[in-house]
């Protein structure tokens, strides 16, 4: 018999066994099954726990099974993969779990009379009233918040990447970082100090004062990561024909990396949209409608949801606005982050043909 022949009829051992698609779905299945199975014999009544026994249990059963299979090497890497799609599903199940309570709860009073009348006279305890004062406070709070704190905060971005050099650029970065993990109440506190001061009573401006604060670190964090990605042979091409830098600055650098300042504004935007603290100390809320930011007490959304909470207990009609608060502020979010995702993308650099 010829080599030829003999090489032909060894089995190939560049294939190795593998499992089907629908394994870590079937094994998924069984580990809910089974997990039931010992909560009701444990007596267990937590939703939780059954979570973690089922998870346990597929983990361990994928890698069992795949290393019976496939080996330890490949059971290992299926292992891993099932811890993502745990922490997946950790990190989505309460995030669909607020959504679905808010928008449940939120829709018993959220209608056209809703958003376009405001508490007035209505008590807390009464049914009716609306959160219109609350959004205007809301918008034109977080507006003047953002026309101060965007502009600061990309301008100290563009200092500390293009001419940030030496001790000033150490320590504005320090008190960047510093600034990043500050506390809302803190803000708050810095501006309330300055208004007793000058003996000034609650204004909505000042609630903007302290959301700028909070804002500034956020905007020059994300500025500055988007502007490190822009590619210094584009610079220096413009450097080279003797554009001077500022000017590459401004028509260089900063189209090419617009879409993301403005995703990371936004966020910004969106992360200081529900503080109440700073809020509650500064504006003191007002049922009425107050369109002068400048004087006077006035409302936002975060501080009336904490309002009507708090006057909530025996009243279900607070309680309803407070959701209804809830979902209209999750709703405003939502619509900046899409706004955003939106504007990278039209503002993203296009591929050349």
């Amino acid at each position: 018999m010829s080599t030829a022949a003999v090489t032909d009829k060894r089995p190939s051992t560049l294939r190795a066994a593998s499992l089907p698609k629908w394994t870590a779905p079937a094994i998924a299945v069984g580990s809910v099954a089974l997990g039931l199975g010992i909560s009701f014999a444990a007596d267990l009544h937590s939703k939780i726990q059954w979570a973690l026994i089922a998870a346990i249990l597929f983990v361990l059963g994928t890698y069992g099974i795949s290393a019976r299979v496939e080996g330890r090497r490949q059971a290992k890497d299926r292992v891993a993969t099932s811890f993502v799609w745990v922490a997946f599903l950790v990190a989505v199940i309460p995030l669909v779990s607020l959504v679905w309570t808010t928008v449940s709860r939120g829709v018993k009073v959220l209608d056209v009379y809703f958003l376009t009348h405001s508490m007035g006279v209505v008590a807390d305890s009464e049914p009716g009233g609306g959160i219109y004062h609350a959004i205007i406070g809301s918008l034109e709070q977080v507006g003047l918040a953002t026309a101060i704190g965007a502009p600061i905060g990309v301008m100290t971005a563009i200092y500390l990447v293009e001419y940030g050099r030496g001790r000033l650029a150490q320590a504005v970065t320090f008190f960047v970082d510093v600034m990043t993990g500050i506390p809302s109440i803190v803000a708050g506190l810095f501006i309330l100090s300055l208004m007793l001061i000058f003996k000034m009573q609650p204004f909505g401006f000042a609630g903007s004062l302290a959301l700028a604060i909070l804002m500034m670190p956020v905007v020059v964090r994300s500025t500055e990561e988007m502007l490190k990605l822009v590619p210094n042979e584009l610079r220096e091409a413009s450097l080279a024909l003797g554009v001077p830098k500022w000017r590459t600055i401004l028509k260089v650098v900063l189209p090419t990396s617009i879409g993301g300042i403005t995703t990371g504004i936004m966020l910004a935007v969106a992360r200081i949209a529900g503080e109440t603290a700073p809020v509650l100390l500064l504006v003191f809320g007002n049922p009425f409608i107050n369109n002068n930011p400048f004087e006077g007490a006035q409302a936002s959304l975060p501080l009336y949801i904490y309002q009507q909470y708090a006057q909530s207990a025996g009243a279900n009609a607070a309680y309803d606005r407070a959701w209804a608060a809830s979902l209209t502020l999750i709703a405003f979010v939502m619509i900046l982050n899409l706004v955003a995702r939106g504007i990278a993308r039209w503002k993203a650099p296009k591929a050349g043909r």
